[in-house]
């Protein structure tokens, strides 16, 4: 299957794409949502091709129909084998259909997109410039789905070009894990977060080995994770900055959930901060963290003694 979608063009495929059977027959669907009530109206023929098409959504794809009629309104003029294209699209390049009704919900103006210009080019994109290799592509699409949103020659190319200058290459080339850097806007959002990190004092070259570690770095926000996170380091925690160097991964931790926590447990057991690295602090689990915290208890009791 995934080689008649590659080696055919868009066009070929779109128009066998709209082949598919809808399989009318199938138990009945839940109550309709009352606009869809309203638009199908008995003996109308538009009606039914609505109803056919709320069948459709909800039956065979899995989406919410009354959520999804909400937020693209389009849907109620879109002919059904549009919708079966994008479907059937998205089922060719290896999504199941938890996967495609997830994306869908989520994203639900894909339905009415035209496959050959809007979702098609971004697969290609993916198996080509980006080298995501094709049984990867499903986890990629499944960790942004909004990667199907976006204009492959307005924000995908621009960005993997940037990310590729930056140093995402080779070892650390572009995989599932890290294709949501390429939906951000390299002026808008890549630069800036770059140019945060240099203001703390940090060379570039430093700053790019930081983000090398950990890409995360460049999708978190400044203001809701960098400043907050920063200060209770610096702060609270009274670490130095040079600390971000060796373990950048500190970012990603949940400030209430993780940091302030175990800094507690430190605080309570009269540990200072110089008593263990972040990465240790914050790479174990609860229970190791616990042994840990046992271990430098009876190595400080022992060196008393």
């Amino acid at each position: 299957m995934f080689s008649f979608c590659l080696n055919f063009s868009p066009t070929a495929l779109l128009k066998s794409l709209q082949t598919v059977d809808p399989n009318p027959s199938h138990p009945t669907l839940r109550a309709l949502p009352p606009s869809a009530a309203i638009a199908a109206v008995p003996g109308s023929d538009a009606g039914l091709r609505f109803r056919e098409k709320l069948l459709f959504l909800e039956r065979d794809i899995g989406v919410d129909s009354s959520r999804a009629l909400s937020l693209n309104p389009d849907l109620r003029s879109a002919p059904l084998s549009s919708l079966q294209s994008v479907s059937s699209l998205l089922a060719s390049f290896g999504l199941i259909p938890s996967d495609s009704a997830r994306i869908l919900s989520l994203h639900p103006s894909l339905l009415t997109a035209d496959p050959a210009v809007s979702i098609l080019p971004v697969f290609h994109f993916l198996l080509g410039p980006a080298s995501i290799p094709l049984p990867e592509l499903r986890l990629s699409i499944n960790r942004c789905p909004r990667l199907l949103l976006s204009s492959v020659p307005n924000r995908l190319l621009p960005s993997l070009n940037f990310l590729r200058r930056l140093g995402f290459v080779g070892h650390h080339r572009i995989t599932p894990r890290t294709t949501v850097l390429l939906v951000s806007n390299v002026e808008e959002t890549l630069i800036p977060k770059l140019d945060f990190l240099q203001s703390l004092g940090f060379s570039y070259r430093d700053t790019v080995k930081m983000v090398l570690r950990s890409p995360g770095l460049l999708s978190y926000s400044i203001e809701k994770n960098f400043r907050p996170k920063l200060e209770f380091l610096l702060g609270e925690m009274g670490r130095e900055m040079e600390e971000l160097m060796d373990f950048p991964q500190y970012f990603s931790y949940s400030l209430e959930g993780k940091i302030k926590p175990r800094h507690l447990m430190l605080v309570e057991r009269e540990f200072g901060s110089s008593s263990i690295s972040l990465g240790k602090m914050l790479k174990a689990s609860d229970g190791e963290f616990r042994e840990r915290l046992l271990e430098m208890r009876l190595r400080f009791v022992g060196e008393e003694v």
